[in-house]
């Protein structure tokens, strides 16, 4: 696939044209202190999984609601005190998985987190087990549309909601360092990245790897691939809501919560991605309003971005962090 988005050096300067609501603080202070009136009751079950290197745990923590959500917090073995923190974000259409999966993180030495998606979890992966018990107006099959009728009712503020507290669940625990947190994820999981990088305060370190949910307006318009495609294929059903979709999707647009970041970042892009385009990534990454921030380029890859090659990036990237 040849490069089908701006030239490199427009996208260096590239900003978006999506502007924030009016109410959008007050919108994510309302949700959050909402979803904090329950308790956060986080429970950690130990799990045999036949790893001796590593600890792990069967997590259950609060989200939107008060609704149950799973994840798996994993420890190096032995590990007596606190350690440092790395939460990470999941994919679409996938679910946490099972626990050796993921050890790259506590192999390191830190501790780690992976967070499950409400709802998600059938596509890809080992699977999840969190389920979505809020409904919705009328949506096209996938996530990007569910409750798109109103801000309120978007599927994206309980996940955001989700994540917000899966990372004050990973700090609750004896054995890490909520000083020494960093956030991570790809694709969905950098979009949601970024909304937990605007929402929390006193992060260490935050790594968005390829992220959706960035730049809607520009997104929806620039490629036919999902899941930003599940946006026009909703409108193309309901004709003359384009406006109304527009505006609930501004409160969930990785630009605005890029544009709140307070922390170090490590961003990716393929220039010949098309599920999440290189101009939305930089959308983002030109947002972000912390000066320590670089982005790697990765110029012949789609979506897959760097791969291994990002992720020994951000090794070597979060020594100086956490």
């Amino acid at each position: 696939m040849p490069l089908f988005d701006l030239p490199l050096d427009e996208l260096r300067e590239y900003r978006s044209a999506s502007t924030a609501p009016e109410d959008f603080d007050a919108f994510w202070t309302g949700t959050l202190a909402e979803a904090r009136e329950h308790d956060l009751d986080a429970r950690f079950e130990p799990v045999d999984t036949g790893l001796s290197t590593v600890r792990v745990f069967d997590v259950t923590f609060a989200g939107f609601g008060g609704h149950p959500v799973k994840g798996w917090l994993t420890l190096p073995a032995g590990a007596e005190a606190p350690l440092p923190l790395v939460v990470q974000f999941i994919g679409y259409g996938g679910g946490r998985g099972l626990p050796h999966e993921h050890l790259l993180w506590a192999s390191t030495g830190r501790a780690h987190f992976v967070m499950d998606t409400r709802g998600q979890g059938s596509a890809w992966g080992g699977g999840g087990g969190t389920a979505d018990p809020v409904g919705g107006a009328p949506a096209y099959p996938g996530f990007m549309t569910r409750g798109i009728d109103a801000p309120e009712n978007y599927y994206y503020r309980r996940v955001f909601t989700d994540a917000v507290r899966a990372v004050e669940a990973a700090r609750s625990h004896p054995l890490t360092d909520a000083a020494r947190t960093a956030i991570l994820g790809s694709s969905q999981g950098g979009g949601i990245t970024l909304a937990v990088g605007g929402l929390v305060p006193g992060l260490a370190a935050v790594a968005p790897d390829v992220p959706f949910l960035c730049d809607f307006p520009r997104a929806a318009t620039l490629t036919d691939r999902h899941p930003y495609r599940e946006i026009g294929l909703y409108l193309r059903t309901h004709r003359g809501r384009t406006g109304d979709a527009l505006r609930t999707l501004s409160y969930f647009d990785g630009v605005h919560f890029a544009a709140r970041g307070s922390a170090p970042a490590l961003f990716s892009t393929g220039l010949e991605d098309q599920t999440c385009p290189p101009s939305t990534v930089f959308a983002a990454f030109n947002a972000w309003t912390h000066d320590d921030k670089s982005i790697e380029v990765y110029d012949f890859n789609d979506h897959e971005g760097g791969g291994p090659f990002q992720e020994a990036a951000q090794l070597r990237w979060m020594r100086s962090y956490v």
